[in-house]
């Protein structure tokens, strides 16, 4: 869902920049005393896997892309804050080396993926704790795919309100939310389904290994 640069006014971007840098203020306080060397190298690897999930992507209607997240583990392992601090490098990486996103377009998918997605990761697993973990892992995980893919599908959606020729011709992204949501949610809905099998048997598997509490 990684929107790309050129698809967003400045009118958006500008004050999202702005946002997300007092995101990424509050979020590296007290990253260090978090921090230490049994939880770096756990923090690397699931940074990786989340930088290599992001990687493989479905094109989506209206150039934009489908592709599991990550976020969901970086949240239930290592926290809000810390999870959009490492997603948000992820997607700097991505769009700096492989033109997936883009500058411009960085704040909007961090706040969306990063922030949002680590939040209603935590959020759903915290919801449904009473129905097992099986269940509230996979749910949060889920969530964490779905409603930043809403977020996602709303900020292109309303571009063409915000952002046109005198004559009403968008000059950014064209396409509204009627088109936008049910373009960008459906897909995820399924992709939200994969990530929150995958979340799961990683989970397990951290859990297992005793990396996670």
């Amino acid at each position: 869902m990684h929107i790309p640069d050129g698809f967003l006014s400045p009118q958006t971007y500008l004050p999202a920049y702005a946002l997300a840098a007092g995101a990424w203020s509050w979020a590296a306080r007290g990253l260090r005393q978090q921090l230490d060397e049994t939880t770096v190298p756990r923090l690397a690897m699931l940074t990786a896997l989340a930088y290599g999930l992001g990687l493989v992507m479905v094109p989506l209607p209206g150039g934009t892309s489908g592709h599991a997240l990550g976020i969901a583990l970086l949240a239930m392992a290592f926290g809000v804050r810390t999870a959009f601090i490492a997603y948000s490098l992820v997607l700097l990486l991505q769009a700096m080396l492989f033109g997936a996103g883009g500058i411009t377009a960085l704040p909007v998918n961090a706040l969306a993926m990063g922030l949002v997605g680590a939040a209603a990761a935590v959020g759903g697993k915290r919801l449904l704790s009473g129905a097992g973990e099986t269940i509230s892992v996979g749910f949060g995980a889920w969530l964490s795919v779905v409603l930043p893919a809403g977020l996602i599908a709303l900020v292109l959606g309303i571009q063409p309100l915000i952002a046109q020729r005198a004559d009403g011709t968008p000059l950014f992204f064209p396409f509204g939310i009627d088109i936008t949501l049910p373009a960008v949610m459906l897909p995820h809905l399924f992709i939200g389904t994969g990530e929150a099998v995958l979340t799961v048997l990683v989970w397990r598997l951290a859990r297992a290994r005793r990396w996670v509490t």
